[in-house]
Order: structure tokens, then sequence, then C-alpha cells
């Protein structure tokens, strides 16, 4: 297997490169489990936005729940609100989004920021879709977002967003 060097700050991690199509293969980014990369990409998300106002941090299942945890920390807010990518029996009354890819919405949580400021993370863009469902749930929860960051960006598709900020890029190998 190939691996692409990662480095950030003073970080170094080898990214397995993983085929998504015949001619496309990508460095593999994933938090789950990495402490150390967590609590160092949330310190410069921190810096990035801490004069922000805001009320929620929401994010997609499940690679970037570890970061939304600590930034919530970081920001001493007491909870974030995490978009899934099935209903499940303990949810209440939740609402799914209409675009790929589907994410869903506790109707506990769409109680909890109606109204409010939300900032959006997510971890590796590269279309843009879980961006755009991300706001299409925000919309239809009629919370207000007030900033869209995401670790990295990966690809055309990322480069095209508008309103979306990033820390970092990865790179797209083409054969």
């Amino acid at each position: 297997m190939d691996y692409y060097t990662l480095k950030i700050g003073h970080i170094a991690r080898r990214l397995p490169i993983v085929s998504i199509s015949p001619k496309i293969k990508i460095a593999s980014f994933n938090l789950l489990g990495d402490r150390e990369l967590v609590e160092y990409i949330a310190q410069n998300i921190y810096k990035k936005i801490k004069r922000l106002d805001f009320d929620y941090l929401v994010g997609p299942e499940v690679k970037v729940v570890p970061l939304l945890h600590e930034l919530s920390k970081l920001f001493a807010k007491q909870r974030y609100v995490i978009c899934r990518k099935n209903i499940h029996a303990y949810m209440v009354s939740p609402i799914r989004s209409k675009y790929k890819p589907e994410l869903v919405l506790d109707g506990r949580d769409i109680a909890e920021i109606k109204g409010k400021k939300v900032i959006i993370i997510d971890d590796v863009v590269s279309s843009g879709k879980t961006f755009s469902a991300l706001e299409e749930l925000m919309q239809m929860a009629e919370a207000k977002i007030i900033y869209q960051i995401a670790i990295f960006k990966q690809g055309e598709g990322a480069e095209k967003l508008t309103g979306v900020d990033f820390l970092y890029s990865l790179p797209i190998f083409t054969s």
C-alpha cells in the first residue's frame, strides 16, 4: 500500500492512499482515535473562530465527533449537535435532508437550535454535498449558520465552494 505523509504543525501522520474510482485515489484521513491530532486541530479552529458569537457547533457523524467534543470543551459549550446518517428508534420527530448524503436531525436537537446561531464543522470536503445537506437541515430547523469550516479541502469540488473556510488541503492522485 502507498501512503501520503500528512504534516500539520509538529504532527506527522501516514495516510493510506485508497482508490475511490478506477482513476482517482485519495489520502484517507480519519480523526477517530487520534487524540493528539484532534486536540491540535481543535486549537487551530478555536483560534480562528474564538471571536464569533454562536450558540452551537454542528457536524455530521462520525469522524468529526471527537473534534466537536474537544471544541465544545474549549468554548465551554455544554452541548453540540450531530446530524446522523440514519433515523434511529430513540429519535423524536426527526427530519431528513432531501439531498445526498442523507442526514438526519433529531427533533430534540431541532428544538435546541431553532432560532440559534450555529457553526458547521466537518473533517474533509471534496464535493461539498455534506455541507449542502447540513445547510438544508439547519434551514429546516430554522437555525442561523454564521460560519462553516472544514479541516481539509480535497479536490476541485471543494475549490468551488463559497462560504466554507478550510485549514489545510489534501491531495488527490490521478492516473
